[in-house]
């Protein structure tokens, strides 16, 4: 258990925070439960402790909580998050769910979720996916990102994107056949490749990826919360369904 929350740190730090927060407000109450011995820690401490014993399915429900509390305001200080750039996104432009997805084009976990977004867009029309450049697996990743972004401003994301996911992994030859698939301009890509729009919306996906404590990808922004790793289609859908319950 220890060794799984440790690799999410958001859900690490609610684990911890939770457990702590359960047991304070546990303390309070038994305080106000023991008027005769208001001083008395010991008799207090005793009645928290069994109460938790008797009741420890309370902590991972205030764990999540906290975790899902945390992470909405997280989310609600980056109104940014789910603004594509240019033409990097899929679906209905005016969806009333937003699923942001953080990828590195030599991510095989991202590859791996392309027909699972594909489905989600095509079952549910009223979904929007916002892509958001992540490269943290080394230059090519990089070059990738900055050729999905030129791409993006050509209106041909979506082509360039699947195509190169298709091909395997990126290097500067399957990038290359990427965009002869996707019908790019050559020229006027690589004219953008070290634009400052194109360097800028790198540095602020690394910025938002460090405030949300992304640690890898694929990372989603889903509604108000935050969810780590390959989704499969049935997750997203509950995620989808989830963030549109609560509006």
């Amino acid at each position: 258990m220890i060794e799984k929350l440790t690799k999410n740190r958001w859900a690490f730090a609610a684990a911890l925070a939770g457990a702590a927060a359960a047991g304070a407000l546990i303390y309070m109450f038994a305080q106000r439960a023991l008027p005769g011995s208001p001083g008395d820690r010991a008799q207090v401490e005793q009645v928290v402790r069994d109460y938790l014993l008797e009741h420890p399915e309370i902590l991972p429900e205030a764990m999540e909580r906290l975790q899902a509390k945390q992470e909405a305001a997280a989310i609600a200080r980056m109104p940014g998050v789910t603004t594509p750039y240019a033409g990097a996104w899929m679906g209905n432009p005016k969806g009333d769910v937003t699923v942001v997805a953080f990828l590195d084009y030599n991510c095989g976990y991202c590859r791996s979720n392309i027909a699972a977004l594909t489905r989600l867009v095509q079952s549910d029309p009223n979904v929007r996916i916002v892509y958001r450049e992540y490269p943290v697996l080394g230059e090519e990743s990089v070059l990738a990102a900055r050729w999905a972004l030129a791409a993006a401003e050509q209106g041909k994301f979506r082509e360039f994107h699947e195509a190169l996911y298709a091909i395997g992994r990126a290097t500067p030859e399957t990038i290359d056949q990427a965009a002869t698939r996707a019908g790019l301009d050559k020229a006027r890509a690589t004219a953008a490749l070290a634009s400052k729009p194109v360097e800028g919306e790198i540095g602020t996906n690394y910025q938002l990826g460090r405030e949300l404590r992304i640690t890898g990808t694929p990372g989603w922004v889903i509604g108000h919360r935050l969810y780590q790793g390959a989704q499969s289609y049935e997750e997203l859908v509950k995620a989808v369904t989830a963030a549109r319950n609560k509006g």
